[in-house]
Order: C-alpha cells, then sequence, then structure tokens
C-alpha cells in the first residue's frame, strides 16, 4: 500500500509529521492494508495566517480500495495531529461500513439459489 502525504504551505511537511501520520493510519486501519493500494492525505490550514477560528486545521484521508470507488473524510480541528487521528477514525468507520455492506452483499448473492429444489415430475 502507498501513502502520500501533501500538505499546503502552511503545514510544514518533516519526517516527525511523516510518522506519526503513517503510526496514525497503520493503527486504525490495519484490518484494511491488503484491501487497499493507497492511501492519499491533505493538510491544511483553512485560514493560514489569520486566526479566527480555533478549528483550522484540516485533514482530508482519501483511501483507495481494490476494485472500488475511492472514499474520503475530512476532519478539522485545532491542530493538526488532532485533525489527523478524527479523520482516521472516520475513515476506520467508513471502510468498517463498507467492508461490511460487500460481506452482506456477497453472503445474499450466494444464498439465492432456493432452499428447497422442486421434484421433477
Amino acid at each position: 500500500m502507498q501513502l502520500q502525504i501533501h500538505t499546503d504551505r502552511h503545514i510544514q511537511s518533516d519526517a516527525r509529521l511523516a510518522e506519526f501520520v503513517r503510526d496514525t493510519l497503520n493503527s486504525k486501519l490495519n484490518r484494511f492494508t491488503d484491501h487497499l493500494t493507497r492511501i492519499e492525505v491533505h493538510l491544511g490550514d483553512e485560514n493560514g495566517q489569520q486566526k479566527r477560528d480555533s478549528s483550522d486545521k484540516r485533514c482530508l484521508i482519501e483511501a483507495r480500495f481494490e476494485g472500488r470507488d475511492p472514499v474520503a473524510v475530512t476532519s478539522h480541528a485545532a491542530t493538526v495531529g488532532q485533525a489527523i487521528s478524527a479523520a482516521a477514525e472516520k475513515m476506520q468507520r467508513k471502510l468498517s461500513s463498507a467492508v461490511g455492506k460487500l460481506r452482506n452483499k456477497h453472503s445474499r448473492v450466494g444464498h439465492s439459489a432456493p432452499l428447497i429444489e422442486a421434484e421433477a415430475g
């Protein structure tokens, strides 16, 4: 699985940030890694230098699930770390839901045959 981290000009990208993102995503999404081809993380400070709102840090996570359309979530928080953690939790719930729906769909398809076969007469 590929991990790409993108930051705007107001968020400093460094090895410590990359490690935090990687560790957070691994802890929340590790059970889905066999099915994910790529995760993109976009970090931004929506107000830049202006400090009007305390929840101006944004984290958008886009996950590319094998054979499915990409799934994206966004979270806003006071700090970049909080935004990343909250977005990772949202993505975990979203992927769990998607996997559950797939399992239900496949189980219904597998049981679509009649339970009692008609006798040939």
